[in-house]
C-alpha cells in the first residue's frame, strides 16, 4: 500500500499533539459498537477502541476491518530498516480509521515495559512509535498486539450527539473481545456481551 512508502507510518509523537491522552475522558477504554443505523461507510458494523474522550473530541481505532499482511520491514523507516532486514516475520494490519492514514497505532496488552505508550487503559495501551514494531519483530513486543493505520476522530460534542442518535452503543473492552474473536465474529459479540441482538435493535431505545 502507498501510504507505507511515503514516510514513517510510526513516529515519537501523538497525531493530536501531546496533551489528550493525558485528559479525563469519560469513554476512553470503551468499546463503540456501531448500530445499524449506520450504513454505506467504513463504520458500518465497525468495533472501534475508544482512547482518549473528553471535552475537546474523541479518538479511537477500528478493530475488525484487517487489511492486508506485510512484513515489518514495510511499516518502518529507512534507518530502521537495517534493524529488520533479517526477518521474514509479517503482522496483520488493520484499517483504524478514514483519519491520517499516514499514522499507525498498536493496541496492546499492559506487560509491555518497552516504551512510553499513548495511552493505557485497565488491560489494553496503545502505542505509537516504532520502537514497539522493533520489538515486537525481536520477539521482545507485548503478549497480545492489533496494528491500526488511521484513526476515527470526533469534534467536541459529536461523539454525544451520535450516541444520542443510537448510532453507537458502548461496551467495556476486554482482551478476549480485542485479541481473541475473530474480526467477522467482533461485531456480533461485542453486542451480545450486553445482551443485545443487533438484527432486533431499534434506532428509537437508548443506547447502553
Amino acid at each position: 500500500m502507498l501510504f507505507f512508502k511515503r514516510k514513517p507510518v510510526f513516529d515519537q509523537q501523538s497525531p493530536t499533539g501531546s496533551g489528550i491522552h493525558q485528559s479525563d475522558g469519560f469513554l476512553q477504554d470503551q468499546l463503540l459498537i456501531s448500530t445499524p443505523s449506520i450504513t454505506g461507510s467504513c463504520f458500518q458494523r465497525a468495533v472501534i477502541y475508544l482512547f482518549a474522550h473528553s471535552e475537546e473530541g474523541a479518538m479511537g481505532v477500528i478493530i475488525n476491518q484487517p487489511m492486508e499482511v506485510v512484513n515489518y520491514s514495510a511499516l518502518l523507516d529507512d534507518e530502521d530498516a537495517p534493524v529488520l532486514q533479517d526477518t521474514d516475520e509479517e503482522v496483520s494490519v488493520y484499517f483504524g480509521g478514514p483519519v491520517d492514514r499516514n499514522r499507525g497505532f498498536v493496541l496492546h496488552t499492559n506487560d509491555y515495559r518497552g516504551g512510553e505508550p499513548l495511552f493505557t487503559g485497565n488491560s489494553i495501551s496503545v502505542s505509537a512509535n516504532s520502537t514497539i514494531l522493533k520489538h515486537m519483530a525481536a520477539g521482545v513486543g507485548p503478549e497480545k498486539t492489533l496494528l491500526c493505520v488511521g484513526y476515527a476522530g470526533w469534534s467536541a460534542g459529536q461523539l454525544e450527539k451520535e450516541l444520542e442518535e443510537n448510532s453507537w452503543i458502548t461496551v467495556p473492552a476486554t482482551r478476549e473481545l480485542i485479541f481473541n474473536i475473530d474480526d467477522e465474529m467482533k461485531w456480533g459479540m461485542a453486542s451480545q456481551s450486553l445482551g443485545i441482538d443487533m438484527n432486533f435493535f431499534s434506532p428509537m431505545v437508548g443506547h447502553a
